[in-house]
């Protein structure tokens, strides 16, 4: 068990990775402006969502994920916010934390294109003292483990994105980048008396790219379908999600998705007077479906309009002056 960790854990971070490294949420029609700056603001509302992954439940030091996110439009010809999430699996965590400003063009009467920039950090730590499964520590805590430093390691660098959005009453379009400067984190250690064995871990952050799409179809008074899809890739490799979103009277949503050779997320939520909770859990498709529980997901997000009272004009009569 501890080597089959080891094997997953690596082949997404490693000391040296060329990976895609960006946690992924079912979700993710709720979860555009971690992914893309140009959508800050763009519902012209002050919004803010929360979501929390367990990936391959059950299975011992499985991915877990949380991100908060939140925005608000109609400030400075355009809209701001801020993204800050946190992704763990096993021994390696990852901490990101950044502000977006989107500038809007109005385009026609209903369209709108967010130009986007977010700006800040990314943490990459390891921690020395993990328990493997099979109850075998790492160097740290007394046991043999040479690819994890055995003192535990932390580095931070910065981080830049950017992105284009565009939106009207039915479509959504987005392409974006993140990670810009593809930066190497570096943190050292050299041998001595305290500390016996030396190690220079190197992670590279993989630039990735992001591209969304997405059509309200409106059935009837009460009932609108959306399929939208998101495409991932760090050039490298690439991830493609077709999502299928119903809706019902504005309050009740199901929805189902496909991730290429991954899982068959569902979904279920409810909305109501601005609240967003949803649920999704994915049927694993890949060979870890024989050791894991599935993939349980949950959101929940609020929205507020504020809407601008109208001018009110006066104007004299000249005849009673």
């Amino acid at each position: 068990m501890k080597k089959t960790l080891t094997i997953i854990a690596f082949s997404i971070t490693g000391l040296v990775t060329f990976a895609q490294q960006d946690a992924q949420f079912s979700m993710n029609m709720f979860n555009r402006l971690a992914i893309n700056p140009g959508y800050a603001g763009t519902n012209k509302a002050l919004c803010a969502t929360i979501l929390y992954r367990d990936q391959w439940d059950k299975f011992p030091g499985a991915p877990k994920t949380g991100l908060l996110s939140v925005d608000y439009g109609q400030i400075a010809h355009g809209g701001v916010g801020f993204t800050i999430d946190q992704d763990q699996l096993g021994f390696d965590k990852t901490l990101k934390a950044k502000l977006a400003y989107s500038f809007h063009l109005q385009l026609g009467a209903e369209g709108v294109l967010g130009i986007g920039l977010d700006a800040g950090m990314i943490n990459k730590s390891m921690n020395g003292n993990f328990i493997a499964p099979d109850g075998t520590t790492t160097l740290g805590g007394g046991g043999t483990d040479n690819a994890i430093p055995w003192t535990g390691t932390s580095a931070t660098t910065y981080d830049v994105g950017f992105g284009l959005y565009y939106t009207n009453q039915k479509l959504y379009v987005g392409l974006s980048s993140l990670h810009l400067p593809a930066q190497k984190i570096n943190d050292k250690s050299s041998a001595g008396n305290t500390y016996p064995l030396s190690y220079d871990f190197q992670y590279q952050v993989a630039r990735h790219y992001y591209v969304m799409a997405g059509y309200k179809f409106q059935i009837n008074n009460e009932f609108d379908v959306t399929p939208s899809i998101l495409t991932k890739s760090d050039a490298s490799s690439t991830q493609l999600d077709f999502n299928v979103l119903a809706r019902w009277n504005k309050m009740v949503f199901v929805g189902a998705s496909y991730r290429l050779t991954d899982a068959i997320p569902v979904m279920v939520g409810l909305e109501w007077k601005g609240f967003k909770l949803g649920y999704a859990y994915d049927v694993t498709l890949s060979a870890l479906k024989d050791h894991s529980a599935g993939t349980h997901e949950l959101m929940l997000g609020y929205c507020k309009k504020f809407t601008k009272p109208p001018v009110k004009q006066g104007h004299m009569n000249v005849r009673f002056l």
